[in-house]
């Protein structure tokens, strides 16, 4: 076994501290990574607190990490020790249903294996994630990262905010010729704004605050909406292609699916503790509209938004923390003040777990 530094949570109430784990030791088919960033997803917060039920503890989060090979197994064809690259919500999946062949692991028929809190596929045993010194991934779920070096740390985010986004945008098409909304101009929300835009929509962003409207527009957005206010809501009434909602609280549909075109599909990525208002049927078939969910993105298509990212220059915009302020983060991450995304410096970690 691989001994390796991590920040864990034992309970739902009790703050991180360090705790030493291990990891396997590597089979012929697996990547040593050792990290240097990660980022810090609100599927974190949920996690440790037990907001979603579940959780296994000890738990280690962390499911955007960015960092460098170690060493490989022998039969591992991919990598090579030195190399930079990613590991996103996945490390592994049965890869023989019909989603795996397709390369839809995250839509596994026999469930996939989380970064963290598991269950691992072979074991059960619950696996931990990047708030950690080291992390071991079969190769199949090790990402390449052409970014240069220095802009790793906005990297991390890519791999789960950013494939969170490109999924469903490349899946329904969003591009030249089309108008898409964003709602929520948060951790998911600026990444949806920065990638429709780059993808060549027309790219709307809704916020219920004010003070956000200049900071979505040097995201990338070309207009936007307080969609508190019904004058500016109804400016854009049956105008959207397709709308990509991040907003992971409990709030009204309706007013969005009002903005629908024929045929207009709103896709939900956010997941709130407690469900949405139900919408209004009525809203659904008088124009053929469709409400639909996303979960994250398949291995190769987050190789493919981590290189359109690459070529366009595309990172996330995010606060760096040290390990040890992992507790003050989660708690603004709460209050939505973070932009737009936590990312920890892992050289932080080996001095706590002394």
């Amino acid at each position: 076994m691989l001994d390796a530094d991590a920040y864990a949570v034992r309970s739902p109430d009790t703050p991180f501290e360090p705790l030493s784990i291990e990891r396997r030791d590597p089979r012929s088919n697996d990547v040593v990574i050792s990290i240097l960033f990660c980022g810090v997803c609100h599927s974190d917060l949920h996690t440790a607190r037990s907001e979603w039920g579940g959780t296994r503890y000890p738990c280690v989060p962390g499911h955007e990490i960015v960092g460098r090979v170690s060493a490989v197994g022998g039969s591992v064809t991919k990598f090579k020790e030195g190399d930079l690259v990613g590991v996103g919500c996945m490390v592994d999946s049965c890869q023989r249903c019909e989603p795996c062949r397709e390369g839809l692991e995250q839509f596994c028929d026999n469930g996939f294996t989380g970064t963290y809190n598991g269950p691992a596929q072979e074991t059960g045993d619950n696996t931990y994630g990047g708030y950690s010194s080291t992390i071991v991934v079969r190769e199949e779920f090790v990402l390449a990262i052409r970014h240069p070096e220095a802009d790793l740390a906005g990297v991390a985010p890519l791999l789960c905010a950013g494939i969170t986004t490109w999924s469903p945008l490349r899946h329904w098409n969003a591009g030249p010729g089309k108008k898409v909304g964003v709602v929520g101009i948060g951790g998911l929300g600026h990444m949806g704004v920065k990638l429709a835009r780059a993808l060549g929509a027309h790219v709307v962003a809704f916020t219920t605050s004010p003070n956000k409207v200049e900071d979505a527009k040097a995201l990338g957005a070309h207009e936007v909406v307080v969609s508190r206010n019904p004058d500016e809501m109804k400016i854009h009434s049956g105008s959207f292609d397709f709308i990509l909602n991040t907003v992971a609280a409990p709030h009204e549909l309706d007013p969005f699916l009002a903005l629908l075109k024929r045929d207009g599909t709103m896709t939900l990525v956010g997941v709130p503790p407690e469900p949405h208002p139900s919408p209004s049927v009525g809203l659904l078939v008088m124009k053929r509209k469709s409400l639909a969910g996303s979960l994250i993105g398949g291995i190769p298509e987050t190789q493919e938004m981590l290189d359109f990212c690459a070529e366009h220059g595309i990172l996330s915009d995010i606060e760096m923390i040290r390990m040890q302020e992992i507790d003050g983060a989660y708690d603004r991450m709460a209050r939505s003040d973070v932009k737009y995304r936590f990312v920890i410096d892992m050289a932080s970690l080996a001095p706590a777990a002394e």
